[in-house]
């Protein structure tokens, strides 16, 4: 006799920016969609963003990696290579913590977006990632050394949902597509906070939407040297910082209107009046943008490879411009960037794939 006890489902995205958290809500939505009861896992920026979403919501607190970005060079990238040691750490301090919690609040199910150690060996679990291949920018021999030691850690989860199409490119390329893949793989889509467009929507008399994110001190960077630039323009500018820490400006001109961070129906209907969007190359703001099919402006994090390869590969095909941090010139990537469009990418059809593969699992456990 099948068991309609709702259960209970933790959900705990990692921490570098809030492009994981951000793809966790339609996971949260499908949940609660299908009568199950969704807890949410995060630090406290995370945890508030998600209750400003879902309104009464069970969140749970828990630390964070602490990733930091540094200046994009060979030494930069070698850093992330200098934290392993860290990063492993936090991975223990995440397996004990998911032990205490789970018998705390009888947690039936557990999704992981990239956080590594929340793995169980009784309770189903599942790791969500978009990168097989991850990009160290160091060459074919780390990067193979760095993929050794992910698969040896995803296959510790009970499966891995890989946030992209089945069939190569998808929107990830080379980083969600490998020739050998982690054990009990499964495609889930393509994620996005907002409803997804069926039509291109071109609003060229909207405002230029700046949708900053990601770790420090890199956010506080980009975030300086856009609000030099918009300050040299007369059209309308939305700033949004993606930070509660943010301090506010001194002063804003008219023209300029500005937000520490926006989340939910108020952000979805200010991108969607946008002219143009300037953002970082995150894979979850890029998922975002296509679901919306909204023209931008990318600029990767230094230091970040994944960023620095998805806004080459977008570039390379015709979807959305992008140029780097160092040297940026909004009146020459406005100009340039006219002749870039997503919506010759037919994605669309993706976004609710996720639907039933949570329904299918949710109802396995």
């Amino acid at each position: 006799m099948p068991n309609n006890k709702p259960k209970k489902i933790l959900i705990a995205p990692l921490d570098w920016g809030l492009g994981h958290t951000t793809r966790c809500i339609p996971i949260i939505g499908c949940i609660i969609s299908l009568g199950h009861i969704p807890v949410f896992a995060g630090n406290d920026f995370q945890c508030s963003f998600i209750k400003e979403t879902f309104g009464g919501i069970e969140t749970i607190h828990i630390e964070g990696y602490n990733i930091r970005y540094s200046a994009w060079n060979r030494v930069g990238q070698a850093g992330i290579f200098a934290q392993l040691p860290g990063l492993m750490k936090v991975i223990q301090y995440e397996r004990k913590w998911l032990m205490e919690v789970c018998k705390k609040h009888s947690i039936d199910g557990i999704i992981s977006d990239n956080r590594y150690g929340l793995y169980h060996d009784t309770i189903p679990s599942v790791i969500l990632t978009h990168q097989l291949n991850i990009q160290t920018g160091l060459g074919r021999v780390p990067n193979q050394m760095i993929q050794k030691l992910q698969y040896h850690l995803l296959n510790r989860f009970s499966s891995t949902w890989v946030v992209d199409s089945f069939d190569f490119p998808g929107l990830g390329g080379k980083l969600s597509h490998a020739d050998i893949l982690p054990n009990k793989t499964q495609y889930l889509g393509l994620l996005s906070r907002f409803i997804p467009e069926k039509q291109f929507s071109k609003t060229s008399n909207g405002p230029i939407v700046i949708l900053i994110s990601g770790p420090e001190p890199q956010r506080s960077n980009l975030s300086a040297i856009l609000w030099k630039h918009v300050l040299a323009v007369d059209a309308k500018v939305i700033f949004i910082e993606g930070s509660d820490k943010a301090i506010v400006p001194n002063e804003i001109p008219g023209n300029i209107t500005w937000y520490s961070h926006l989340s939910g129906t108020k952000l979805e209907e200010i991108i969607k009046s946008a002219s143009i969007v300037i953002s970082r190359s995150g894979y979850s703001t890029i998922m975002d943008l296509v679901a919306l099919n909204k023209r931008a402006i990318l600029i990767p994090t230094p230091g970040q490879t994944e960023q620095l390869y998805l806004a080459k590969q977008l570039m390379q095909s015709g979807f959305f411009y992008s140029t780097s941090q160092s040297g940026f010139n909004l009146k020459k990537a406005m100009e340039i960037s006219k002749k870039y469009s997503p919506n010759k990418l037919n994605l669309n059809g993706l976004y609710a794939k996720h639907e039933r593969v949570i329904e299918q699992w949710i109802n396995s456990i």
